[in-house]
């Protein structure tokens, strides 16, 4: 994985922006599966991570066919493939769970999102999300609403699907150290106080707490 996406799959836009490395392309990957993975909420798509990821195994699936079977090296370069497949798989299988799982709520906070604010939702992610939204209610209809009386057969699909708890607890690793992080109070008889996060340190909080800071990538979720 020495060869820099600028020489094949690269992903270079009319700015010039720095390019990319397999590496880096592939730590990416990774925060944000961890990230998607230990999250309570839907986070942030990061859809061109995954279309370059997904270049990138191209490339170096085409370069492992010019590998004499006979090399240890072909061996290597196939965990690592396989590795990096299973990361990907796992990480898009995360967010499948949680659209099913919160898909109303996952669709409104898509749609009352501000202009300009990044899309939670891939285009693909979000026509999955209004074809389950479709498909459960016309279950519900055929199945048994259609067999209540008038005045029972709307369901309002907020208030029925659970949302996302927000206040579940999660482990954190500081990237950027952060000053004065208000912590909400466990108990009644607590007040809120303030806590320094410094770079590198490890941490038990509230999701809600340092949700912001996951999504500047200022801590990493673990």
């Amino acid at each position: 994985m020495s060869d820099a996406l600028s020489e094949d799959g690269s992903e270079q836009n009319d700015s010039q922006e720095d390019v990319m490395t397999p590496v880096e392309l592939i730590a990416k990957l990774e925060e944000a599966w961890l990230n998607e993975k230990f999250s309570p909420d839907l986070l942030e798509n990061k859809s061109e991570v995954v279309e370059c990821v997904m270049e990138q195994l191209n490339h170096m699936e085409d370069n492992l066919q010019r590998v004499s079977k006979g090399d240890m090296k072909a061996s290597v370069h196939r965990m690592e493939i396989d590795r990096i497949r299973f990361v990907l798989s796992s990480y898009l299988r995360s967010r499948l769970q949680k659209i099913e799982k919160f898909f109303p709520h996952v669709l409104e906070k898509e749609k009352s999102r501000a202009d300009g604010d990044p899309s939670y939702l891939s285009p693909e992610e979000y026509a999955f999300a209004r074809e389950y939204l479709a498909n459960t209610e016309t279950y519900l209809k055929a199945i048994a609403l259609r067999h209540m009386p008038p005045n029972l057969q709307a369901v309002d699909m907020m208030k029925a699907v659970p949302e996302p708890c927000l206040d579940s607890f999660v482990f954190l690793r500081v990237k950027e150290r952060q000053d004065n992080i208000m912590v909400e109070p466990e108990t009644d008889d607590q007040r809120e106080y303030v806590v320094d996060l410094d770079v590198g340190s490890q941490h038990l909080m509230r999701y809600r707490t340092i949700a912001p800071l996951v999504s500047t990538g200022a801590v990493q979720l673990i």
